[in-house]
């Protein structure tokens, strides 16, 4: 399954969004940690003041006795929590922590085992004792009796306020991000407004028909939307351009094409006359009675036979350019079902070796057109089917009516026609058999004609083939011609 991308609105929109929380989330670990930094050093220099006090009491006694630290904990100017024990021989011997009543409160082994291996002196460092202490910052200071003392402050305060600042800014950020990201969405739509006119002229003028006929290209992007000064802006002037040369392209184009249909209506029209003429004088001496060689009466008979078909063949081509010019086409009420009993009828004449079938409404389908072309398009879709089977064949005409439009099905259980035929079926001067055999007497403008009689009446053909079974469908809108 191929992935969906990203419009460019959404990875504008994204990019800002994320740059933004990126420069949130930088921001406030900074501050966070700066926070952090400024409140431990505080928490320090309240241990230094700490360790001032109960190195005093430990020094400054007249009793020989050693303070316990339960004494040296509750010593006035002591903070609640404030942690004192004595280090001796790297252990710690016995620690006191001055609860919120203010008495002291003794470790047990598993929190004095945190402190296994303190040194003495140096600098404060952080202990996790666990349980409802947690993180103390703690400092070892050298007595004058040679033991250690250790004092330590708790860290809930400094954590619970970089907490809380933690909080503060991931919240703020958050609405920060969600605001720029609504805002973002606004401005970057309003940005985007002038390529989306670009986009929505070009998207006009792909769905103008351009493949033939004259094309009248009015569509530019607007003179706001293709001002050079701006990257949208040049986008919108270069498709201005494109579409002068592509309208240009197309003038030159149709241009041609009308000189070609007026040629080929000329030439057919002038030739009509002579062909008329050698016709009838070939028929004339064929009749005439005259004792000619059998070679003469074969050739005579030849040049009848091929005026005839080169007669049908300029008519064809004059209907094409009648057609091309759109003038072809008579109006009147017509009766599809009288219409295809009369189409094969004449196919079963023709046809004798064929199986000619009828499936008609019991209701007549009347259509709004030329009686004499529409006829002209089924007695040709009769007429391919007879030429391109073998005897024997099942030909059958249909008509049903569906959505206010009648459906003309003409099918076959032939051979079917090749897969790479089918592309160009209906173009001009292509023939079933791929051949330029004359034996068929095709000129291979019949679908051609039946196109453009059916599109000249608002409708169209399409054709389904696989051996065994061909269907050509014929759908006319009911109503006035277009």
């Amino acid at each position: 399954m191929k992935r969906r991308r990203l419009t460019l609105r959404r990875r504008l929109v994204l990019g800002i969004v994320g740059l933004l929380a990126a420069v949130t989330i930088v921001i406030g670990v900074v501050s966070v940690l700066a926070l952090q930094g400024l409140l431990v050093a505080r928490l320090d220099d309240q241990l230094t003041q700490a360790t001032g006090r109960s190195q005093n009491a430990f020094e400054g006694g007249a009793n020989p006795t050693r303070p316990r630290p339960s004494d040296l904990v509750a010593l006035p100017g002591q903070r609640t929590g404030t942690l004192v024990g004595l280090v001796s021989n790297g252990q710690l011997g016995n620690a006191a922590v001055l609860d919120d009543q203010g008495q002291p409160v003794a470790l047990d082994a598993t929190q004095m085992a945190q402190f296994i291996g303190t040194p003495i002196g140096g600098q404060p460092r952080t202990v996790d004792l666990g349980g409802s202490l947690g993180s103390y910052r703690v400092v070892v200071r050298k007595t004058s009796v040679g033991d250690g003392l250790l004092i330590g402050l708790p860290l809930s305060d400094v954590q619970a306020t970089v907490l809380q600042l933690t909080a503060v800014i991931g919240g703020i950020g958050l609405m920060g991000v969600a605001a720029a990201a609504i805002a973002g969405a606004i401005v970057v739509r309003l940005t985007l407004r002038p390529l989306e006119r670009v986009a929505s002229t070009a998207t006009r003028v792909s769905e103008l028909p351009l493949d033939r006929g004259e094309v009248a290209l009015a569509v530019r992007v607007p003179d706001a939307d293709a001002d050079p000064g701006t990257e949208v802006g040049r986008v919108g002037a270069a498709f201005n351009r494109m579409i002068e040369h592509v309208a240009s392209a197309l003038n030159a184009r149709e241009a041609s094409e009308k000189k070609v249909r007026t040629f080929v209506a000329d030439a057919s029209h002038e030739l009509r006359t002579p062909l008329a003429s050698i016709r009838g004088y070939a028929e004339l001496t064929r009749r005439g009675g005259h004792d000619l060689p059998e070679d003469v009466v074969h050739a005579i008979g030849r040049v009848e036979s091929e005026s005839v078909r080169m007669t049908a063949l300029v008519e064809d081509l004059l209907l094409l350019a009648r057609l091309d010019e759109g003038n072809a086409i008579e109006g009147a009420d017509v009766d599809i079902s009288r219409m295809l009993i009369d189409a094969v009828s004449d196919a079963t004449v023709a046809g004798p070796d064929h199986e000619w079938e009828l499936d008609l409404p019991t209701e007549p389908v009347l259509v709004h057109g030329d009686r004499a072309r529409l006829h002209q398009v089924v007695a040709n879709l009769l007429a391919n089917a007879r030429t391109h089977t073998p005897a024997g064949t099942v030909v059958t005409a249909a008509l049903r009516s569906v959505a206010g439009s009648a459906l003309i099905e003409v099918s076959d259980t032939g051979p079917g026609i090749e897969s790479d035929l089918m592309p160009t079926i209906f173009e001009r001067f292509v023939r079933g058999d791929g051949s330029r055999s004359r034996a068929s007497g095709s000129t291979g403008l019949g679908l051609a004609i039946a196109t453009a009689v059916v599109e000249a009446h608002g409708g169209s053909i399409h054709v389904e083939s696989a051996q065994g079974r061909t269907v050509f469908r014929v759908i006319l809108p009911i109503g006035q011609i277009a």
